[in-house]
């Protein structure tokens, strides 16, 4: 059995909203869940003076918000921010800080690309599209790290994709895919580019396309039966929902 969490009585009023993703925080514990749930998001937007205050107006915290301040003032680092929380909270074990430790140690020593990159796929998971988008564009758009490879940068170019893909924007899409398989010719590439050919173009342009390349050919029969298969599934979960509807009714009816 585990043992009890004592946390901090004081519950705010007025949250600390964490704008890039609507996210509203109320105590202690949810701000030390989100920096450890978000580690790669924190930035300035949240370790500011602004949170110093809200720590001291709203919960009451003054010693916390006045040490975190003097860390500001010092120009201290994320992790000595992130920590300096983590530990006031009291809500995690000493192997647990450790652990975060060793993960901001981890980032400290990453390239600052990878983890500009890392963040945006943070932000697209979380369903920040836009946010997302913008930040993979800052990473081509600037000079290229010559140091980690083509490769990286061809991702970058597949996450875009895959972005404006989320937002429907397919020709915008298809742009970002082939640009990511000029960078590094990579086949599962073409799979996502042809299905976002396939959305935008009229139907003549799309097949005079396929006609170009075998490999088009090819790889457009395969995307015809993912998106049967597709097709099939989303079926296949409405008609359960409607099932699992059905039980319902049937049960307050016979009650």
């Amino acid at each position: 059995m585990g043992s009890l969490i004592l946390c901090h009585r004081k519950k705010a009023k007025h949250p600390y909203e964490i704008t890039r993703i609507h996210m509203h925080i109320y105590t202690i514990e949810e701000l030390c869940y989100y920096f450890c749930n978000n580690l790669y998001l924190i930035d300035y937007t949240i370790i500011n003076k602004k949170l110093c205050d809200w720590l001291e107006e709203e919960l009451e915290l003054d010693d916390l918000a006045a040490e975190l301040r003097v860390l500001l003032d010092q120009n201290c680092t994320t992790e000595q921010f992130l920590l300096t929380v983590l530990s006031h909270a009291a809500i995690y074990s000493a192997a647990e800080i450790t652990k975060i430790h060793n993960v901001l140690e981890h980032l400290k020593n990453q390239n600052e690309v990878e983890r500009e990159k890392y963040k945006a796929d943070n932000l697209l998971n979380s369903g920040e599209t836009a946010s997302a988008i913008l930040v993979y564009q800052s990473i081509v758009n600037k000079d290229w790290d010559e140091s980690i490879g083509k490769e990286f940068y061809s991702k970058v170019y597949s996450c875009l994709g895959a972005a404006y893909g989320k937002m429907f924007l397919y020709e915008e899409a298809a742009h970002m895919y082939e640009r990511a398989y000029e960078v590094n010719p990579d086949a599962s590439i073409l799979k996502p580019y042809l299905y976002c050919c396939y959305r935008y173009l009229p139907e003549d342009a799309y097949g005079k396309m396929l006609s170009k390349e075998q490999t088009y050919l090819n790889l457009n029969s395969e995307l015809k039966e993912d998106m049967k298969e597709a097709l099939q599934q989303a079926d296949l979960d409405i008609e359960a929902q409607v099932l699992e509807k059905w039980k319902r009714e049937y049960r307050r009816t016979d009650n």
